[in-house]
């Protein structure tokens, strides 16, 4: 008998699923087997047959979708995350000049997939 959990997970999720993991194997002998990527690339995977238990997205829609194609049941929300943004030594931003440091065009963005990450989709 196979008393592992395949478990797909949100990259933003790493640290604690991990620990979360640790944990569980510990205290139970059964491991969870994690797979971290972004949300729309592990929801692809899964729709294209891979061997998902467990999904933990970074948004709603993507869990949604696989609930309505069947096989998964509905969506439950268990943790919230805060989009940052992040600077290199010597540029200044604030919540109040972010914008303008975003549209700056000698500043460099850089930002997660849309589509496939929801950080992604807000930027």
């Amino acid at each position: 008998m196979n008393d592992s959990v395949q478990v797909y997970a949100a990259g933003s999720l790493r640290e604690v699923l991990t620990e979360i993991a640790r944990d569980h194997e510990a205290r139970t002998g059964h491991k969870a087997v994690l797979t971290f990527a972004a949300s729309g690339l592990l929801r692809e995977r899964i729709e294209n047959g891979e061997p998902a238990q467990v999904f933990a997205s970074a948004d709603t829609g993507h869990p949604q979708r696989l609930a309505a194609a069947g096989g998964w049941a509905p969506h439950r929300v268990f943790a919230r995350n805060s989009l940052c943004a992040l600077t290199q030594a010597g540029v200044e931003a604030s919540p109040d000049t972010l914008l303008g440091v975003l549209l700056d065009p000698a500043v460099r963005l850089g930002t997660s997939t849309p589509k496939a990450d929801p950080s992604g989709d807000y930027a």
